[in-house]
């Protein structure tokens, strides 16, 4: 009996970066590495966050940011504010907008109180400012978020599909449903943020997410996409016999 293969099934089965719809950014703080992904056609854009900033030792942030973008002149790059008081969250996204028109400014969705950024984002984005709205995680959060930006400046909405899988949760529904929500918001771009996995590129571009930030550990993998499966099983078996031989192991 010969079983006939879809033809999406034979497409997933052989996936190609070069068919890719949806925008890779780059998230990271190491300024060397991201020069150096600058130079790949496939790295649409950048953004980096206070938490990756200090895992590579950065301590002036005004400085940082500036080299950053003397290097990387011509791309969309997010810099995240840190204050947790929405007046001086303000002046933080204003100083910071101010530092090039590809900047774009993340906003928390809400402060550590709880308390709703909406009112800011809706100020900021309607006075020009670009924003990046993130750490959402949920679809009210998104139809929230995009009645605050609609009518504003270009923005994006960053929802942590990574985390939401990290509690068990499927985020492939939900980010379906957060593109149907930002249909009629065409100034709003969806994220799929906090990626666990490379397959997770395939998956936003599969339902049409706009954007997707890839940290540079799992953009180190690009160049297995579409690697032969039975050529990766024989390179598999080699790693264990090397490794092995290596240790000295014996029995």
């Amino acid at each position: 009996m010969t079983t006939t293969v879809p033809d999406s099934v034979a497409l997933a089965a052989r996936p190609s970066v070069e068919r890719l719809r949806v925008k890779i950014f780059a998230d990271g703080a190491n300024l060397a590495g991201m020069v150096d992904l600058a130079r790949n056609p496939s790295i649409a854009g950048f953004t980096t966050n206070p938490t990756l900033m200090r895992a590579v030792g950065v301590t002036d942030y005004r400085a940082f940011a500036h080299e950053v973008l003397a290097a990387i002149p011509d791309r969309p790059i997010s810099f995240e504010v840190f204050s947790d008081e929405l007046d001086e969250m303000e002046r933080q996204a204003r100083e910071i907008a101010s530092w090039g028109e590809h900047v774009y400014v993340k906003i928390p969705v809400s402060n550590t109180r709880g308390e709703t950024t909406g009112p800011l984002i809706h100020t900021l984005s309607h006075a020009g400012v670009k924003v990046n709205v993130t750490a959402l995680m949920t679809v009210d959060q998104v139809r929230d978020v995009a009645g605050n930006l609609a009518g504003g400046a270009p923005s994006y909405i960053s929802v942590f599909a990574g985390r939401v899988a990290d509690t068990g949760r499927d985020p492939v529904p939900a980010m379906a449903e957060a593109l149907e929500v930002l249909r009629s918001h065409p100034e709003c771009e969806l994220i799929w943020a906090s990626p666990r996995e490379l397959l997770n590129v395939f998956q936003a571009d599969a339902i049409g997410c706009h954007i997707i930030t890839v940290t540079h550990d799992v953009l180190k993998k690009l160049f297995l996409v579409g690697k032969d499966l039975d050529e990766y099983s024989l390179d598999t078996v080699k790693m264990f016999r090397a490794d092995a031989v290596a240790a000295g192991f014996t029995l």
